[in-house]
C-alpha cells in the first residue's frame, strides 16, 4: 500500500521524474511554500545500503525496461544515457560539470546550422553560479575555454589518475592545452558530506556520497520543505481537462492505478520517456499527442558521439584507479577554418572499470575480438590508457522517438528511438579519433581499438520562439497547454560539444524562478 499525502488533494504541481531536473524543480518549488509531489517510476536507494562496486549489478541505475532502436546508428540504451530511480542519471554519470559556451546557443548564427536557441548564454549564467555553488563544484583556478574562466567554488581535485597524468603528458608534447576536469564531486569535505577518497565508482554509484547526485542534495532538501516523493510509481498518463488545460497524472504502483491532481504538470522524464509520455496521452482533443500541434514532439534527438581510443603502453596505467575522468580539453570546441565540419567536441581521459574494458574492445573497429585472442588482450588491462571524445551531433528531424506496435507492462506502446549520424557528424568524428590517436602516441601509447560509441541524449521536445517549430518557450511551459511545462534535456535545440548535467539543471532552476513568479 503506497502511503500518499496529497492523495486527496490538488497540489501546485506533480513532477514526473527526479533525476537532474526534477530534483531541482521539486526542491525550488517545495521551498517557496507550494504543494509539490514527485513520482519516479524507479526505487529510492540509500547509498550506504544499495550501492556496491559491481559493475554488473549496478547497471540497475540504469533503465533496463525495452526500447525499440532503428537507423543507421542506432543507439545502445540503458545505462550510459538512461537513469532509472530517485536521482536518474544523476546516481551513474562521471560528474562531469562543464558549462555550454556562448556559441552553443549560435549555430545558425554562427555556423549556419541547426537552429539558434531563444536564449543567451547570460540567460543561463547566473543559475550556472547558482547551481555549482549549490553542490559545491570542485575544477580549477583557471579555465582557459568558453565564457567561465574560474574559479569554481571548490578546489580542482588531486591527485589525477594514472590515465589523466597521460592524457596532460600526450596534450602538452602536442601543444594541446588540457586542465584538471571541473567536476561536482567534493574536493574537501561539504554540508556532511566526505571528500572525494577516488574508489573509480562514479558509474556505479557513489557510496560515501562524496559525488553528487539529486538523490542526495536536492531530493532530500525537497522532502524536508515538504514535498511527497514517491518512488516506483510509474505515470502512464497525463491527464487533461475540457478546458484545454491538464488536470494531473495517472500512475500505477504495485500492480494499481491511482490518480495525483495538480494544477500544473512538469515533465522530467528525460529524453525517451518524456515524449513517449505526451504520445502515449494522446486524445481527441490532441489526437497526435499532447502538446504537438507543431510535430515536432520526439523529434530532433540527438545524442553525443563518444567514440573512445584505447591504447597500449609499455607501463602500467590501471584504467580503474581514480574518478573516471580526471582531466580534459576543449581546445577543439568550436568551428574552424581549416576543418571540413562545423562545431566541435570535448576529449576526456576515461578511466574504465574491467567488464567495460572487455565489453569495448570485444567489439572495436578492429573487429570481433572473442575466445583466446580476447582474454590475451584482458591479461593486458592494466597497461591500457583510454581517451573519450565528447562530439557534438546536430539535430535532424529523423532522428526521433516515436512510439511502437509492442507493448510494455502496463499496456503501453514501446519507445521506438530512431538515429542516424549525419555527413558532418562523421566528419568531426574522424577528426576527434585522429586526434586522440595523437595524444597517446605522444604519451609514448599505441592506439589499438577504436569503440563506437555514444553518451547523453538530447531533444525531442525543443524550446523555440515559434509554436508551429518547437514544443515549448524558452522556460519549459508548452506552447499548446499552459500549465504543462517540461524540464529536462529533452528540451535542448542543440546538443553542444560538453556534458549537459549543468545546463539541464541551470535551465530547471531558471524554470523554477519562472514558475514561482506566476504562481499557477
Amino acid at each position: 500500500m503506497i502511503k500518499r499525502k496529497y492523495a486527496n488533494e490538488v497540489v501546485d504541481a506533480v513532477i514526473v521524474g527526479a533525476g537532474a531536473a526534477g530534483g531541482v524543480i521539486a526542491k525550488e518549488l517545495a521551498e517557496a511554500g507550494m504543494k509539490v509531489v514527485v513520482l519516479d517510476a524507479g526505487p529510492m536507494r540509500d547509498p550506504q545500503k544499495d550501492f556496491a562496486s559491481d559493475e554488473l549489478s549496478m547497471k540497475s541505475l540504469g533503465w533496463q525496461e525495452t526500447r525499440i532502436v532503428d537507423g543507421q546508428n542506432p543507439l545502445t540504451m540503458g545505462h550510459n544515457n538512461s537513469g532509472r530511480g530517485i536521482g536518474g542519471g544523476t546516481t551513474h554519470f562521471t560528474g562531469v560539470f562543464l558549462r555550454f559556451h556562448d556559441a552553443d546557443f549560435k549555430a545558425r548564427s554562427l555556423d549556419g546550422v541547426a537552429e539558434d536557441w531563444p536564449i543567451s548564454y547570460e540567460d543561463l549564467e547566473p543559475y550556472y553560479d547558482k547551481i555549482e555553488k549549490e553542490i559545491a563544484v570542485s575544477g580549477p583556478k583557471h579555465f582557459p575555454w568558453g565564457n567561465f574562466k574560474g574559479p569554481y567554488p571548490y578546489p580542482e581535485r588531486e591527485p589525477l589518475s594514472p590515465n589523466a597524468y597521460m592524457f596532460q603528458n600526450g596534450c602538452e608534447k602536442l601543444g594541446i592545452k588540457s586542465v584538471v576536469a571541473p567536476l561536482a564531486i567534493l574536493s574537501a569535505p561539504f554540508e556532511g558530506r566526505p571528500p572525494c577518497i577516488n574508489r573509480g565508482f562514479c558509474n556505479q554509484g557513489c557510496m560515501p556520497n562524496a559525488k553528487f547526485s539529486t538523490l542526495i542534495v536536492h531530493i532530500p532538501k525537497a522532502i524536508q520543505a515538504g514535498a511527497e516523493v514517491l518512488p516506483d510509481c510509474m505515470v502512464t498518463q497525463i491527464v487533461m481537462g475540457n478546458d484545454g488545460k491538464v488536470k494531473g497524472v495517472e500512475f500505477v504502483h504495485d500492480g494499481q492505478t491511482h490518480k495525483q491532481e495538480a494544477r500544473l504538470v512538469i515533465l522530467s522524464a528525460y529524453v525517451v520517456e518524456t515524449p513517449r509520455l505526451l504520445l502515449n496521452s494522446a486524445n481527441s482533443q490532441f489526437p497526435n499527442g499532447l502538446a504537438n500541434s507543431s510535430g515536432w514532439v520526439g523529434k530532433g534527438v540527438m545524442t553525443h558521439s563518444s567514440f573512445d581510443v584505447l591504447g597500449r603502453f609499455d607501463y602500467e596505467i590501471r584504467l580503474y584507479k581514480g574518478t573516471p575522468v580526471l582531466a580534459t580539453t576543449q581546445d577543439f570546441y568550436r568551428s574552424h577554418p581549416e576543418n571540413d565540419f562545423v562545431r566541435g567536441y570535448t576529449l576526456h581521459a576515461h578511466g574504465v572499470r574491467p567488464v567495460s574494458f572487455v565489453n569495448a574492445i570485444s567489439n572495436s573497429q578492429s573487429g570481433l575480438l572473442w575466445g583466446k585472442k580476447l582474454r590475451e588482450k584482458v591479461l593486458d588491462y592494466n597497461y591500457y590508457g583510454k581517451i573519450t571524445m565528447v562530439g557534438e551531433v546536430l539535430p535532424n528531424e529523423n532522428n526521433r522517438v516515436s512510439l511502437d506496435s509492442e507493448k510494455d507492462e502496463y499496456g503501453l506502446p514501446r519507445a521506438k528511438v530512431t538515429f542516424s549520424y549525419g555527413e558532418n557528424d562523421n566528419k568531426l568524428i574522424q577528426h576527434a579519433v585522429k586526434k586522440m590517436k595523437e595524444i597517446i602516441e605522444a604519451a609514448g601509447g599505441r592506439p589499438e581499438f577504436v569503440v563506437d560509441d555514444s553518451a547523453h541524449l538530447m531533444g525531442g521536445c525543443k524550446m523555440g520562439s515559434d509554436p508551429t517549430q518547437s514544443v515549448v518557450n524558452s522556460f519549459g511551459q508548452t506552447h499548446d497547454i499552459p500549465n504543462l511545462f517540461i524540464s529536462d534535456a529533452s528540451i535542448f535545440v542543440t546538443s553542444g560539444a560538453g556534458n549537459p548535467t549543468n545546463t539541464v539543471m541551470a535551465l530547471a532552476a531558471r524554470t523554477a524562478d519562472y514558475i514561482k513568479e506566476h504562481r499557477w
